[in-house]
């Protein structure tokens, strides 16, 4: 069986495609047959090094984290999943391991896929989807009805967070390049401003302020934001998390596997509400290359990079 991993923490240059063995099941582990695997930026953070406080330094690493496929095998103690089943999910950060022929994931980051949405589009939703549930539900406390402005509204954490927050009946306006304004507009954003737009024109009108990327200053996110509301960044960086244990508006979140944010957000890409496109499909033994382009030129920000075993 074959899997991208890297012996040591560097550039795109450290990752290889070999062969391995599947570490044996721990009693809530499962052994997935990857159909499909997604990249995420985070991917390439972490095999760069900057997580190695908690990805640790044995080596070969892994890479890869979200993935769909089939249950070959499960652990003693697996109790809501059984041999044959389709599944969507995503590994741990310390452990990893989606970009090969199959991948051993803890049980409670995976659920079972929708009939209806096909293992390419299954793979693209794990971390994404969480991400942006907890941001508006756990974080955010998203009720119906309210407004939310979502800062970098077509990037993967972005695009879910609208899709599930007009699904939740909310309203939803956002921030975008200016050359994408047309699509974020058909995705149901209203009104679509710039990155550099000036806050004072939206000022005070929006119950909940979700930040996926680094780019809106907090002095604006608060300027736009209504007495009352919540300020939610998905960028744990020092200085957010300073601010999140402050009184006041902003919250800063670390995702986290919980299998009921997943199912959740797996029923929405069954219903049609959560989809996200899909830029390239490659197998794994071109994957490389791809990851190393989808790394360097920012490709990813035209939808995702779906890798599938065998070819």
């Amino acid at each position: 069986m074959k899997r991208i991993q890297y012996h040591e923490y560097g550039g795109p240059e450290v990752m290889r495609l070999e062969d391995f063995e599947p570490a044996p099941l721990g009693a809530e582990e499962v052994l997935v047959r990857v159909r499909a695997a997604a990249a995420n930026p985070m991917d390439f953070g972490i095999r760069a090094g900057r997580m190695k406080h908690v990805t640790g330094r044995r080596f070969p690493r892994a890479m890869g984290y979200d993935f769909a496929g089939v249950v070959e095998a499960v652990g003693d103690r697996v109790t809501r999943l059984r041999v044959g089943d389709e599944v969507l999910g995503g590994t741990s950060i310390k452990e990893a391991g989606a970009f090969a022929d199959v991948v051993v994931a803890h049980e409670k980051g995976i659920v079972n896929k929708p009939g209806n949405l096909s293992f390419e589009d299954a793979a693209g939703i794990p971390t994404v989807g969480i991400t942006a549930l907890q941001a508006l539900m756990t974080k955010g406390k998203l009720q119906p009805g309210q407004s939310v402005f979502v800062h970098s509204c077509l990037g993967g954490v972005g695009r879910s967070a609208v899709q599930l927050a007009l699904a939740h009946q909310a309203t939803v306006a956002g921030s975008c390049r200016a050359t994408a304004r047309s699509e974020a507009r058909d995705l149901g954003i209203d009104p679509v401003v710039d990155f550099d737009f000036d806050p004072a024109s939206l000022a005070g009108r929006f119950d909940l302020v979700v930040i996926t990327a680094g780019a809106l200053p907090v002095k604006a996110a608060r300027t736009i934001l209504k007495p009352g509301g919540r300020i939610v960044s998905i960028l744990p960086t020092p200085s957010n998390l300073a601010r999140s244990a402050l009184p006041g508006p902003f919250h800063t979140l670390i995702a986290r596997p919980v299998t009921k944010d997943l199912e959740e957000v797996a029923r929405a890409a069954g219903r049609g509400t959560l989809r996200l496109p899909i830029a390239r499909t490659v197998p794994l033994s071109q994957a490389i290359p791809a990851l190393t382009e989808f790394e360097r030129k920012a490709t990813g920000k035209r939808g995702k990079l779906i890798i599938t075993p065998g070819g």
